[in-house]
């Protein structure tokens, strides 16, 4: 399902918004977005470009089962097996990627979007990243570019991960290619983190057809769907790269970060610019959820997992809630351990009982305040690897960032080694249900 599928198909759902106001990508598009954050919005005039922008394409859990066929709740296990299961993405000779070739490569021309004052400048924020590693192969990973000026944009590379580490085993610089506007599981692809030597595009491809096609100045593949083709070369030119607004909603520091010199620019006819709203639904969705699966996994082999929510008030990245079916007394516990190895970026989780929805945050905090009691059940891990988006951790040039970890076993106590012995005071009652409609009546309207 590409995009232009996918907002036929959100339209049918009465999701969509679409904006025929000419808007303006310096701060006027992502003000109008984010006070529409969580819909699909298809902003039809963008002023200074020949192409619309849709936002919000990855803001709601509902437009990711949408395209993969499936219940928001299913999508963990989706995803779990597409890491499982990869397959070979087929390569075709033809790509609506390539329908148009630019003449000239101008990236003015696309709109990119600036999203707050303090911003280094106007950003792609959906660019998806294709390198190949010399000895791992095909990578499909997401870097905010800044772009500046008609050939060159500055990368974000996080250190130690894959494009990084292939860049730095390329002394002549890297070839690439930016994927702009791409299927909704392709992005849920990219966002994963499958063992070396496995391509995120395998990965898409388990989860939904896949097609590649080679690029036109490089030898990369690329999704055959994707509205935009930015090839080019990361460079070993540095340029400074923020400040930006982050996954957590405040603003990240300048950072000196290589130069991409792109060289040719490929489209679809009538192609749709996307972008993604940096620290809203999407952005956090698109971090969260491809990390449930390793969670899911790790607590999995020691205690019986049957799902995991990265919750979007932990900045979809922070926090999580494990429900389990509890077997032994120390469950809960053993959850903790293996949750925090699932997502080594995990700072807070919650393990629950099966009786909890760990989609339903007032389910949650309901079990914390009945299940669980400091005492016992809070598990404190100080000083653990952590996430350099957190900026309470502590943070030093050149080191994995550190933080103090914390688990709450919000599971139902037992004091006898095969379940609680007053289990009927931690159950929730089952309240009476009934249609009131039938028993209404408007009240007369009364004149002053």
């Amino acid at each position: 399902m590409d995009i232009s599928q996918f907002l036929a198909a959100a339209a049918e759902q009465n999701w969509l918004i679409e904006i025929d106001r000419e808007v303006d990508p310096h701060l006027e598009l992502a003000a109008l977005a984010y006070a529409l954050d969580g819909n699909p919005v298809l902003f039809n005039q963008v002023r200074g470009s020949a192409y619309r922008v849709v936002t919000g394409l990855a803001g709601d859990r509902r437009h990711f089962a949408l395209a993969l066929g499936c219940e928001p709740h299913q999508i963990l296990f989706r995803l779990a097996a597409a890491l499982q299961q990869p397959r070979p993405a087929p390569v075709i000779v033809q790509g609506s990627c390539q329908e148009v070739i630019d003449p000239q490569v101008d990236l003015t021309t696309l709109p990119f979007l600036k999203h707050w004052p303090d911003d280094a400048g106007a950003y792609a924020t959906a660019a998806v990243a294709i390198i190949r590693d010399p000895d791992t192969g095909l990578n499909a990973s997401y870097h905010r570019l800044l772009r500046r000026d008609a050939r060159h944009c500055v990368a974000r590379l996080v250190e130690r991960r894959g494009t990084h580490t292939a860049w730095q085993k390329s002394p002549a610089g890297l070839p690439v290619a930016i994927c702009i506007g791409l299927p909704l599981h392709i992005l849920l692809a990219a966002s994963m983190s499958p063992p070396p030597g496995v391509s995120e595009l395998d990965i898409a491809q388990a989860l939904a057809p896949t097609p590649l096609v080679r690029c036109l100045s490089n030898d990369l593949l690329v999704p055959a769907a994707a509205e935009f083709v930015l090839e080019g070369r990361i460079t070993h030119e540095l340029g400074e790269e923020g400040p930006f607004v982050d996954l957590t909603e405040t603003i990240d520091i300048v950072r000196h970060q290589p130069v991409i010199t792109i060289e040719r620019i490929s489209h679809r006819r009538q192609a749709i610019y996307q972008a993604l709203l940096p620290g809203q639904l999407e952005h956090k969705l698109l971090m969260g959820m491809p990390k449930e699966p390793s969670i899911y996994a790790e607590v999995n082999r020691v205690v019986r997992a049957l799902n995991v929510h990265i919750t979007p008030g932990g900045a979809s990245w922070l926090h999580a809630v494990v429900q389990i079916d509890k077997q032994y007394p120390d469950d809960g516990r053993t959850a903790i351990a293996a949750a925090f190895s699932g997502h080594p970026s995990l700072k807070h989780v919650v393990i629950v009982d099966q009786d909890i929805d760990p989609f339903h945050l007032a389910q949650v905090e309901w079990a914390i305040a009945t299940r669980f009691q400091a005492g016992r059940d809070l598990v404190i891990l100080p000083d653990q690897p952590s996430s350099s988006l957190d900026p309470s951790a502590r943070h030093r040039p050149g080191q994995k960032s550190r933080s103090d970890k914390l688990g709450l076993d919000a599971t139902i106590p037992w004091d006898t080694p095969t379940g609680p012995s007053h289990i009927a005071h931690f159950r929730r009652v089952s309240f009476p249900s009934i249609d009131p409609t039938p028993y209404l009546r408007r009240s007369p309207h009364k004149k002053p």
